[in-house]
């Protein structure tokens, strides 16, 4: 009765691609990491609430949209229009594959392959994938352009098989080693593009995809070029200047996006050799940016770069907050929590889905904007193959089903708080390999509820665990009689002999909690819920007052519920009314999730006026 009610309760659950998880063939690489991931993602999903709610907006609003003419522009009739045009038909590549492979759906798979057959056919006899003439081979966005064709081709095939997907990586891949290296009459890679040679360096992360799907030795060799010459005089020095300072704003040239893209191949290339200098040393910067350049959002970078400890502000003309920072620290994160198990990556991967991944994706028009600030008008666009953040984005989106349940040291998991149901094979305590099926019901972030039926294939002793996240109060799992308390930040781990049809009934609080704007915004606080930040929005507050707030009530903070009273055509109904003192009389604010203010184009507050 209990899991009926809720039902009722659910918004925006969008089952429309059905309730049975797809069955997708992946083509894995030939060559297996020596480094296992302890954290592997569930495949066999389906994913639905808050969640699904928002990559259906990036399927149906952004992917399906996505005009070929115009990403295949600049190979078709080179140069392309921009310098960095071609990054994006490699991005869109990778957001589709990432899509199909949890979804299967007919419409993209036939605009991904309508896309792959003329962008291989745009590649040159040497290999050569990129939209600048011959005289300007190898400058500013060139390597950048053939890291994302390599990412997105590879992508393609491991979830087509399509063959002349893999043969253009490759011919690509080879172009790019016979062209640079320390060996007599090569280029010099670090001074192939821009930032210090973060940018053309970044290409380490496709060399150890390459090495992995190939075999083929020679890519592994290129990636440890690509590594010594990060030490050249002349290049970003990643390793050493993290070992020596700790700061991400003492490498290269501190900017952002091109360093974590770096990050993501050091990363895979320590799970290919083992070496845990790497590791520690990519350890050392995560801390680093979240101890003092991460917004409260989970983005980084003002116009583009790391700040100073604590300089984050968050106006329009700050330009923060980039889109392509976000995406990136997102799979920083996620490579993180596969390589360690460690739950804090978790946490920040909720954070930044959450708030500011969905908050540069209008959920009414799926228009992207490239920086989005925490104050004022959020500048969505639509354009494609233009602003490399609108493809980005719906990259970030598309990595979502890796991040909610999966196995961490070989015991199912599950990581965030959604509606769905997924498939897949434990080994219980006798060691025998059995079937499960979960199912998992909710309206979070609207309630701190949960249920779980639980459905092994016979009646077996095994583990499950669940993520009790940072931010939550009073964790308890019921099943029957028993009950089981959460620690903040840790996973409560339940052993027990599980039959089919169990029930785990998960209640938790979700508290308001009130930051301080720190540095750059002094006697000013934001408000979070749960892991949401909430936003006043101008649409909903259309007093002037409500956004110059004073003598923040902390010790009455008792919101109440208003999303009833939000418009009939607002995505995502969730809202809050909170009292306030206006302007020294009494009054009230109405805050929404920082995800989904603006999305009528109204200017938003994050930072308000605080005691």
């Amino acid at each position: 009765m209990r899991i009926l009610l809720l039902v009722g309760l659910i918004l925006s659950v969008n089952l429309s691609h059905g309730s049975n998880p797809p069955m997708i063939k992946l083509y894995e690489p030939v060559i297996r990491n020596i480094i296992t991931d302890k954290y592997v993602p569930a495949s066999n999903q389906v994913i639905s609430g808050f969640l699904g709610y928002r990559m259906d907006v990036n399927l149906e609003k952004r992917l399906l949209q996505i005009d070929s003419t115009t990403i295949l522009s600049g190979f078709r009739k080179r140069p392309g229009s921009q310098v960095w045009l071609g990054e994006h038909t490699g991005k869109f590549l990778f957001s589709a594959a990432n899509t199909i492979k949890y979804r299967d759906d007919e419409r993209l798979k036939k605009l991904a392959h309508g896309i792959v057959l003329p962008y291989i056919a745009c590649q040159l006899p040497d290999g050569y994938l990129g939209t600048y003439l011959p005289k300007d081979y190898w400058t500013e966005w060139d390597v950048w352009a053939h890291k994302y064709a390599i990412i997105g081709l590879l992508s393609y095939y491991s979830v087509t098989g399509y063959a002349p997907a893999l043969n253009a990586a490759k011919k690509a891949g080879d172009l790019i080693c016979n062209t640079f290296g320390d060996e007599p009459g090569k280029r010099d890679l670090m001074t192939a593009g821009w930032h210090v040679g973060l940018a053309p360096g970044s290409i380490l992360e496709p060399m150890t995809d390459l090495y992995r799907y190939t075999g083929d030795r020679k890519y592994l060799g290129f990636c440890e070029y690509i590594l010594r010459a990060f030490e050249h005089p002349n290049g970003p020095k990643i390793i050493s200047s993290l070992e020596k300072y700790g700061q991400v704003t003492k490498v290269g040239n501190g900017k952002a996006y091109e360093m974590l893209s770096c990050f993501l191949g050091i990363l895979k290339y320590y799970k290919i050799t083992g070496d845990v200098r790497y590791l520690k040393a990519l350890e050392t910067a995560w801390t680093d940016i979240c101890e003092n350049r991460l917004y409260i959002t989970g983005t980084s970078s003002v116009e583009e770069h790391f700040q100073e400890d604590g300089i984050m502000p968050a106006e329009n003309q700050n330009n923060m907050g980039e889109g392509c920072v976000t995406t990136t620290w997102l799979q920083f994160n996620l490579q993180l929590l596969q390589i360690t198990g460690e739950q804090k990556y978790a946490e920040e991967l909720e954070r930044s889905i959450y708030n500011h991944l969905f908050a540069a994706e209008n959920p009414q028009t799926g228009c992207v904007s490239y920086y989005t600030a925490l104050q004022g008008s959020k500048p969505y666009k639509c354009d494609q193959g233009f602003s490399c953040c609108l493809s980005s984005i719906p990259r970030g989106i598309s990595l979502i089903p890796d991040l909610v349940w999966g196995k961490i040291n070989g015991i199912f998991s599950i990581l965030m708080l959604e509606s769905g149901v997924v498939n897949d094979t434990i080994l219980t305590y006798d060691h025998s390999k059995i079937a499960i099926k979960i199912e998992s019901l909710t309206n979070f972030p609207i309630k701190g509820l949960v249920e779980y039926k639980i459905s092994p294939s016979m009646p077996k002793k095994f583990a499950l665990s669940f993520r009790v996240p940072e931010w939550s109060k009073n964790y308890i799992a019921t099943i029957g009689k028993e009950s089981y308390s959460g620690k903040q930040g840790q996973l409560l781990s339940i052993t027990r002999m599980w039959r089919a049809n169990d029930v785990v009934r998960v209640t938790f609080d979700i508290p308001f909690t009130i930051v301080d704007g720190g540095k750059s915004y002094p006697g000013k606080v934001a408000i979070k819920r749960g892991p949401q930040v909430l936003s006043a929005d101008k649409a909903l507050n259309p007093e002037p007052e409500s956004f110059k707030v004073l003598n923040f009530l902390s010790a009455n903070l008792k919101p109440t519920d208003v999303s009833n009273t939000l418009p009939a055509d607002w995505s995502w109904k969730q809202a809050y009314s909170i009292p306030m003192d206006i302007d020294k009389r009494a009054g009230n604010i109405i805050l929404v999730p920082f995800s989904e203010a603006g999305q009528k184009g109204s200017e938003i507050a994050t930072w308000i006026e605080g005691k």
